[in-house]
C-alpha cells in the first residue's frame, strides 16, 4: 500500500519524505479521515505523529485571507516539551504545503514570543498542557473553533500528574468535535478515562499491546548496585556505538554520571526538567546532530525524542513503572532499523525486572557482566532481627513503672 491510495490530499503526498505507510498509519489514517474519533495503540517508533498529523492537517479549512486572526481548528496535546517541539517538526512541511499555520506552545519560553506567534492566526496548535491551560485562563487565546483534537502519548496525559489540567481544557473546547487518543501504552486503569473521553470510537491496535518492535534486542546484565557507574563505562569503551541515550531515575543522579563519564574521557551531558529550557534545547540540538556522544536522561525523555539511527539505549535504572520501560527502549530500533536495549539490573530491582516482564511478556534473562562478578546478595524477605516480643516489652514498662511508685527503704 501507498500513500496515494490513501486517498490523502496530493499536496501533503509531494510532502511526504516516503511513499509507504506503516501499519498504524495504514490502520488509523482512513478512519480519521471520515471523522470518526480514534483510540489507537501503537508501539513507539511506528509512526503514530503521522497516523494522526496527515488526516488532521487535510482536515483544517483554510479559508483564505482574513481581516482577523484565523481561529484555532485544531489542538494537539503532548506532554512534555521536547515531545511538543518534535511533534511540531514532524509536521511543519505538511502544514506549509497546506497553507496552514501551526504553533508550538509550551513553557520555558517567553509568553510575549508565543502571543506575538499565536497573532499571526494559526489553525493548528501543538501544546502542553500547563502553558496553554495559563493562556485560556488569562483569556489570551480561545478554542471555541476547535474540530479535532489529539491526545498523543494518552496514557501520560490521563495520569493524575496531567488528568485535572486536561479536563479544564476539555471544559473549553466544542463538544461537537473528533477526538483522537493515541499511545503506545494504556494501563488498564485508564482504559474507562479514555473511553469516556471519547464517541463511537475506533479502536486500533497495530500491535500487540506494550510490546516492542522485532528491530530491537534487548540485553539485561547482572551488576553490583555500588558497580553501576563502572559498568556503564565498560560497556560505553567496548562498543562501538556512535550514540548512546543513558536512562537514569534520579536528577541529581544525572548530573553526578555525566561528570564521571567526562572524567572518564567519554563526552557526555546530562538532561533533566531541572535544566533551563535553552540549555535543554540545545543539549538536545547537539546529541540530535551528532556532537554529542552519550545523553544521560530522566524520564522526560522517554517519550520525547526521536534520534535518526539511534543504535543505543541503556537503563542504567530500571524504571519503577514497567510501561516507562517501553517508552525508553523505543527511542532505538525506530522506523525499521535496528537498535539494542541494555539494562543494568541490581538485585534491588527484581520487582521490577519481574513487573517489565510480564508486561512486555518478554523473557530478559540475566547476563553476566564480563569483569563485573556479582558479589551482593539478594533480599531473602525475611526480617533481619526476630520479631519483637510486644507483650514482653509491655511487662518490663509495666516493671519500670511499679518500681517508680515504690518508696526507697
Amino acid at each position: 500500500m501507498t500513500f496515494a491510495e490513501l486517498k490523502l490530499h496530493p499536496d501533503l503526498l509531494a510532502a511526504l519524505p516516503w511513499h509507504t505507510p506503516t501499519r498504524i498509519q495504514q490502520l488509523a489514517i482512513p478512519v480519521a479521515l471520515a471523522g470518526q474519533d480514534v483510540l489507537a495503540l501503537a508501539r513507539t517508533g511506528s509512526g503514530k505523529t503521522l497516523a494522526f498529523g496527515l488526516p488532521l492537517v487535510q482536515g483544517v479549512q483554510v479559508q483564505g485571507i482574513q481581516p482577523a486572526p484565523a481561529p484555532v481548528q485544531a489542538l494537539i496535546l503532548v506532554p512534555t516539551r521536547e515531545l511538543a517541539t518534535q511533534t511540531s517538526t514532524v509536521l511543519q512541511p505538511l502544514a506549509r504545503a497546506m497553507n496552514i499555520g501551526i504553533v508550538t506552545l509550551c513553557g520555558g519560553v517567553e509568553q510575549e514570543q508565543q502571543l506575538a506567534e499565536l497573532a499571526t492566526g494559526p489553525q493548528l496548535l501543538v501544546a502542553t498542557p500547563g502553558r496553554l491551560l495559563d493562556l485560556l485562563e488569562q483569556q489570551l487565546i480561545s478554542l471555541d473553533a476547535v474540530s479535532q483534537l489529539v491526545l498523543d502519548e494518552a496514557d501520560r496525559l490521563l495520569e493524575m500528574g496531567f488528568w485535572p489540567d486536561i479536563q479544564r481544557i476539555l471544559a473549553r473546547l466544542p463538544e461537537q468535535r473528533q477526538t483522537q487518543l493515541f499511545s503506545a501504552t494504556l494501563p488498564a486503569e485508564l482504559e474507562d478515562i479514555a473511553t469516556r473521553l471519547l464517541i463511537d470510537p475506533r479502536r486500533i491496535e497495530a500491535h500487540a499491546g506494550n510490546s516492542l518492535v522485532d528491530e530491537v534486542e534487548q540485553r539485561c546484565y547482572l551488576v553490583n548496585k555500588g558497580s553501576k557507574a563502572q559498568a556503564l563505562i565498560a560497556l560505553l569503551r567496548q562498543g562501538a556505538w556512535s550514540q548512546v541515550l543513558v536512562f537514569i531515575n534520579a536528577r541529581d543522579s544525572a548530573d553526578a554520571l555525566a561528570k564521571k563519564l567526562n572524567k572518564a574521557g567519554i563526552d557526555a551531558a546530562a538532561l533533566h526538567g531541572d535544566k533551563e529550557q535553552q540549555v535543554r534545547a540545545q543539549t538536545l540540538t547537539e546529541f540530535k546532530t551528532g556532537r554529542l556522544r552519550v545523553l544521560v536522561a530522566t524520564d522526560l525523555l522517554a517519550r520525547g525524542i526521536d534520534v535518526a539511527a539511534l543504535p543505543v539505549i541503556i537503563n542504567l535504572d530500571l524504571p519503577a513503572s514497567a510501561p516507562v520501560y517501553v517508552h525508553r527502549v523505543g527511542r532505538t530500533a525506530r522506523a525499521g532499523r535496528e537498535g539494542l536495549a541494555i539494562s543494568l539490573v541490581c538485585h534491588a530491582e527484581a520487582e521490577a525486572l519481574t513487573a517489565i516482564r510480564t508486561l512486555t511478556g518478554a523473557g530478559l534473562p540475566l547476563q553476566a557482566l564480563d569483569g563485573f562478578p556479582v558479589t551482593d546478595q539478594p533480599a531473602s524477605g525475611e526480617r533481619k532481627r526476630p520479631p519483637r516480643d510486644k507483650q514482653a516489652n509491655r511487662r518490663s514498662a509495666s516493671k519500670r513503672s511499679i518500681k517508680q511508685f515504690k518508696s526507697p527503704r
